[in-house]
């Protein structure tokens, strides 16, 4: 008995997620009310409350759920990382959008996260997560940067938080902008040439530090 009523309970739970994410979907996080994630469930207001305290809760477990696109890539990196970390890199941006492409889930969730999504007030929490998660990405990016500067990929001065920084802007401006309209290309089959590409840019003429910009400018003429 105790089983099938923590069984219930669960399914209650998931129940609740589903019609949120829905909610949220059709109607943005900021205008939606518990009331209507309860209809949206077939469950009462009372249920949500017995599981969540808020909506900002019920919004986090909603990104619980899903493993975001950086995140499950970032967990199968491994010892590749230190053998080839631009190549390392590459596969992480391109895993990345590939599960963005492949997955409904994740594509909703990062569509709410994106677009219909106000950090504020009650949701402000969420933003300070949000910050912290971005703030470890880039921590894990830049290091590999400079263990690429270790393997001889890149140059000694290449500017590793300039990089980091263009690369999470690039990666996550293809997210923002392809499930706004996920019919206007295929991200599957598009994904390994546009991160090529970038890659092939740092590779070939990567951000260097504080460089003197006469001797730059220096550089730049002898080379043409």
């Amino acid at each position: 008995m105790v089983r099938k009523t923590k069984e219930a309970a669960q399914a209650t739970k998931e129940a609740l997620i589903d019609a949120a994410e829905q909610v949220f979907r059709r109607e943005g996080v900021s205008r939606t009310s518990l009331a209507e994630i309860a209809a949206e469930a077939g469950v009462t207001r009372g249920a949500i409350y017995w599981h969540f305290r808020d909506k900002a809760e019920l919004l986090d477990a909603m990104c619980a759920r899903t493993v975001l696109p950086l995140d499950a890539a970032f967990a199968r990196a491994g010892d590749a990382a230190r053998a080839d970390p631009l190549g390392t890199l590459r596969k992480l941006a391109v895993d990345a959008l590939a599960q963005l492409a492949r997955d409904p889930r994740t594509q909703a969730v990062f569509e709410i996260l994106f677009h219909k999504c106000e950090l504020v007030g009650e949701l402000a929490q969420r933003n300070a997560a949000q910050h912290v998660d971005r703030s470890e990405c880039l921590c894990t990016v830049e290091h590999l940067f400079e263990l690429a500067i270790a393997r001889d990929q890149l140059p000694p001065d290449t500017d590793t938080r300039l990089c980091t920084n263009m690369m999470h802007a690039y990666v996550i401006g293809l997210m923002h902008e392809w499930v706004l309209d996920p019919q206007a290309y295929d991200l599957l089959s598009a994904a390994p040439v546009m991160i090529d590409t970038f890659v092939a840019g740092l590779e070939t003429r990567p951000p260097r530090k504080a460089a003197d910009a006469r001797d730059v400018s220096a550089v730049d003429a002898a080379a043409g």
